[in-house]
């Protein structure tokens, strides 16, 4: 018994050597049963040697799921304690700032229709001047936005940027303001829209109407005059106005040179002054 003992000696200090190794560690052939290995080692070691291979190979499996578990939790605690530990950021020394906003109501932003119905405007421009009577029971929004931008100065400085000979003038450009000077605040004030207020009114010669893009409800400051009848506008613009004194004038802008509409040499409005009417 000694002897047979003693004979196997060899083979477990062998195995040993090799198992400590080896550089294969599956768990799944060493974790839980090792019949695998039992299968072919057990006709040649000696039952005490098999039951420290058995021991050997519950303890590598414990460590194993014991680190593994270690690390599992050492990992999630890193995790949160870096969340936690985040500091707040902090907002840049050179933000930008916030955006501009006209709080203050315009003079005519709350004025009811017979209120508008009872201004003109007169616009002085270097080739003379132009008188308006406005239209508010067809278009009150049109009208409204056209007295604020008289009376507040927006127009003053603009010019007739867009001719096309024999059908109308443009104006109401804010970008077109003498020297090129857009405030933020004007620029803000140039992109606010109002909506379609199409109506009975006919595009005839003299009338005004809000100028946009082909998309509906994107009026925002400019405005044209008919220089002759344009039918396929009426119930798609806005008409708000008519021109009551001074259509030479308008005529003589419209015969300025251009180059693809735009002319060589604009004609400036230099101010916009919003006035009762005049008897009738």
């Amino acid at each position: 018994m000694q002897e047979r003992g003693q004979a196997h000696l060899p083979d477990l200090r062998m195995w040993l050597r090799v198992e400590i190794t080896s550089p294969t560690d599956d768990m799944q052939s060493r974790c839980p049963t090792f019949a695998g290995q039992e299968g072919g080692l057990a006709p040649a070691l000696h039952p005490l040697a098999l039951q420290v291979y058995r021991t050997v190979q519950k303890y590598k499996c414990m460590q194993r799921i014991f680190v593994t578990g270690l690390c599992l939790v050492l990992m999630l605690s890193t995790i949160a304690v870096a969340q936690q530990a985040s500091p707040t950021p902090t907002p840049k020394a050179n933000a930008r700032p916030a955006a501009i906003k006209i709080s203050k109501l315009e003079p005519f932003e709350k004025a009811d229709v017979k209120t508008m119905a009872a201004q003109c405007v007169s616009l002085d421009t270097e080739a003379g001047a132009i008188e308006v009577e406005l239209f508010p029971e067809s278009a009150p929004e049109s009208v409204r936005n056209f007295l604020n931008l008289s009376a507040t100065g927006l127009f003053d400085g603009t010019t007739f940027s867009r001719v096309v000979p024999g059908f109308v003038i443009q104006g109401g450009n804010m970008w077109s303001r003498e020297g090129g000077k857009v405030t933020r605040a004007i620029g803000e004030r140039a992109l606010r829209t109002i909506p379609d207020e199409p109506s009975k009114i006919l595009h005839e010669r003299g009338i005004l109407s809000m100028a946009r893009p082909d998309e509906p409800n994107m009026a925002t400051t400019d405005f044209f005059i008919l220089v002759k009848p344009a039918a396929y506008l009426d119930g798609k613009f806005s008409a708000f106005g008519r021109v009551t004194k001074g259509m030479e004038v308008v005529d003589t802008i419209n015969k300025v040179a251009v180059t693809d509409e735009k002319p060589e040499k604009p004609v400036r409005v230099r101010k916009a002054t919003v006035a009762a009417c005049p008897a009738r």
